[in-house]
């Protein structure tokens, strides 16, 4: 065993599979550069064969990561591995993950085979997985409720197909700490071969406890860990990546020293982009990447730390990529500050982009007396995406609109596109719902609002609106997300509004390119 414990992250797999955290192509090529710049060891990009458009995008994600493996998942059937195989075959490091229930329960009521009906679809799988990519994986779903002596043999006769990964599933977060730390160190003693490949950990958090089991695997001998980005995943998530790797980090005393190879002062930038793309906040007291992780209200505490951080903090929060001090930026902010700042958030703007947001800054500054870094990522998330992925999309020039308590809100929007103007005015119960009648006249595309959220991005009267939208095709062809900002909540629900529906009139037209395929 050596002193690194690999980072298996899954939040395009597993994690995408949480209600509310669908992507689209675009979105997972965003987070997995991202979780690159993290130095997560492997990401799971997804389920190959599952769909055309999950087979989209784990190549486009195997295309674009250089440093990280990309996997993809696959049943223990051929067409699945040879769907993965495809998919990942631009890799710099392919990877495979073939699964296959083991549990009696899942034999007997899922799969409806024998254990040896079982072992056999094991070894076939494993065998030519292996012989289309040079590293496999293989997961015993529902591992710890198998019986232990099966469970012995399921891996060892993986290991002899040529797995080169070994996964020990806690598929629905039943085992006890104690249990699944035993499990793993019986496996460690007891599998032949055992010690030619890598043990991982996969654990999911029904009782709370899918960190703490990740890390008894860790003490009992695995050196992977299979996690999610906040912990996001099916039913109540998987084990949260940052708090295994600052676990390992801020308690090396009582893990032997292990290491990971994740740059942590990105582990806060991945947070909140995950937040950013699906709409979903961070919850304020979510451990390591919170707003309230590292805030002290106590007075008690506030002088302790004043005196010394280490009194109550565990960790610094620069470590985590966490500030303890926003620069405010103002009216007489110029735009080489704004840029400044928007890199040390992690945004690469061009110049055009770049010029839009500061114009976008400069009339935020005008209305707000204090400007937060809350603020600026919110400026820059709307801005850029109010154009649409290939920055040709419909942008608000004027809207005008008028509602009373005794009247029907009529609402008179003016958008532009490649330069030319288009005007619609409607009607409806409210101002916000006639505006989006009139954005539908003009784009003359219906959708669904299937989803609308306003929250407050700061604090105070002069706070910044940030509004969540999700509509749906009418043609029932996908879901799209947007968010708009402003501190008028009318522009913001049409700046939102916008930025889905050009993700909604792009997609359209790559499926009319492509013959309806994607």
């Amino acid at each position: 065993m050596n002193d690194t414990v690999r980072i298996f992250d899954t939040t395009l797999r597993d994690g995408e599979q949480a209600p509310g955290y669908a992507m689209d192509l675009d979105e997972k090529v965003r987070m997995a550069l991202q979780l690159e710049a993290l130095g997560v060891d492997v990401m799971e990009a997804g389920f190959a064969v599952a769909s055309p458009g999950d087979f989209a995008s784990v190549k486009a994600i195997a295309d674009a990561v250089r440093s990280s493996s990309v996997c993809s998942l696959a049943r223990a059937v051929e067409k699945d591995i040879d769907a993965s195989a495809e998919a990942i075959a631009s890799a710099a490091r392919p990877l495979i993950h073939v699964f296959l229930a083991t549990s009696d329960l899942h034999l007997k009521y899922k799969l409806r085979i024998s254990r040896d009906e079982c072992l056999e679809a094991i070894r076939r799988a494993v065998a030519h997985a292996r012989n289309r990519c040079p590293e496999v994986e293989f997961s015993a779903e529902d591992a710890t409720r198998t019986d232990v002596d099966f469970l012995c043999k399921a891996y060892e006769t993986a290991i002899a197909a040529g797995a080169t990964i070994v996964n020990v599933t806690d598929t629905v977060g039943y085992a006890t700490t104690e249990e699944y730390g035993a499990l793993v160190s019986s496996l460690m003693a007891r599998v032949k071969g055992i010690d030619r490949v890598i043990v991982s950990t996969h654990c999911h958090d029904d009782l709370g406890l899918a960190v703490a089991n990740s890390l008894a695997g860790v003490r009992a001998g695995a050196r992977q860990v299979e996690c999610t980005v906040c912990g996001i995943g099916e039913r109540a998530g998987n084990a949260a990546l940052e708090e295994v790797v600052m676990g390992l980090a801020t308690r090396a005393d009582a893990y032997g020293g292990l290491m990971t190879n994740i740059r942590t002062p990105e582990i806060a930038r991945s947070a909140h982009l995950l937040s950013t793309i699906t709409g979903i906040r961070i919850p304020p007291g979510k451990a390591i990447v919170g707003t309230n992780a590292f805030a002290h209200e106590s007075g008690i505490h506030q002088q302790g730390v004043l005196s010394k951080a280490e009194t109550y903090e565990i960790m610094a929060p620069e470590s985590v990529g966490m500030k303890k001090t926003e620069l405010i930026l103002g009216k007489h902010s110029g735009q080489h500050a704004l840029e400044n700042r928007l890199r040390d958030l992690g945004y690469d703007l061009d110049s055009a982009q770049a010029s839009e947001v500061f114009e976008a800054f400069k009339a935020l500054a005008d209305r707000k007396k204090r400007i937060t870094d809350r603020d600026i990522v919110a400026l820059a998330e709307s801005r850029v995406a109010s154009h649409g992925a290939d920055g040709k999309g419909w942008k608000l020039d004027s809207f005008v609109v008028n509602s009373g308590n005794h009247m029907s809100a009529t609402a008179q929007i003016k958008l532009v596109k490649d330069g030319k103007f288009a005007q619609e005015a409607a009607i409806g119960s409210g101002p916000i719902y006639a505006a989006f009648q009139a954005i539908e006249k003009i784009i003359r595309h219906r959708f669904i609002l299937e989803d609308y959220r306003i929250e407050a991005v700061t604090e105070q009267r002069d706070a910044l609106g940030e509004v969540l939208v999700k509509i749906s095709d009418a043609d029932g062809k996908g879901t799209y997300r947007g968010r708009g900002v402003s501190t008028d909540i009318i522009e913001g629900s049409i700046l939102a509004l916008l930025v889905a529906v050009n993700r909604m009139l792009a997609a359209a037209a790559r499926r009319e390119a492509s013959g309806g395929v994607v």
